[in-house]
């Protein structure tokens, strides 16, 4: 087995403000809601993702924010909200049934 990081952040030098973060082991179900969850936050400018190549198990996320709000910031954020979210979608679920 070789251990394989999760995700990998990378300052993005083209563009102020912006990072690119992989993510291994994902794909268009968890890029689509991680972008549309960041687009939800007004202080994030372009939110965006790819899938380098069909056959790798990743994906590419570039985040663009406000100068005042980290890249960093907007992603862990975006990740806080979609947790509560599900969470309180399992909650719900489970008093309907």
């Amino acid at each position: 087995n070789v251990f394989v990081s999760r995700i990998t952040i990378i300052k993005d030098t083209k563009v102020p403000n912006a990072c690119l973060f992989t993510l291994n082991k994902e794909d268009h179900t968890f890029g689509n809601i991680i972008r549309q969850q960041l687009l939800k936050d007004p202080q994030v400018l372009v939110a965006g993702y790819k899938v380098p190549r069909s056959l790798e198990h990743k994906i590419v996320i570039r985040v663009q924010t406000t100068p005042d709000y980290s890249p960093q910031e907007a992603f862990t954020n975006a990740i806080t909200d979609l947790i509560s979210e599900l969470s309180l979608l399992e909650e719900r679920f489970r008093v309907s049934t």
